[in-house]
């Protein structure tokens, strides 16, 4: 059965941080820690993006992460309408890398449009535990 966790954040600089701390709790309660430096890079990454170009004043963003199995999914979840970009940035851009290097360090990335707002995911292949 797969386990799962959830948390809100608020928008502000901070949160990037506490939703890494939120990542970083649960990977080590479930003894996964294998790609704990990959999965905190893509939170830092997805929860920046959310904060940037989806998350309007006053509205919050949600990071979810679920095992399955050896399978670790981590999804950000915004109101906003912004789309992840298609194309990789210029290389004298002074932005637009995060989804790039997400795509690189995880074994799938995807988003998944709502009705208001867009859920951007990542799922790594984990060493199944004990």
């Amino acid at each position: 059965m797969p386990s799962s966790r959830q948390r809100r954040f608020p928008r502000s600089r901070a949160s990037v941080r506490d939703a890494r701390a939120f990542v970083r709790q649960a990977l080590t309660d479930w003894d996964r820690l294998d790609r704990l430096d990959d999965v905190t890079l893509c939170v830092s990454e997805l929860a920046t993006n959310a904060l940037l170009h989806g998350v309007p004043p006053g509205r919050q963003y949600c990071v979810t992460l679920t095992l399955d199995g050896s399978l670790l999914r981590l999804a950000v979840r915004d109101t906003g309408d912004h789309p992840a970009p298609a194309a990789p940035p210029a290389e004298d851009a002074c932005s637009g890398r995060g989804l790039h290097l997400a795509r690189e360090v995880s074994d799938d990335l995807g988003v998944t449009g709502h009705p208001v707002g867009k859920t951007v995911w990542v799922v790594f292949k984990t060493d199944a535990g004990c």
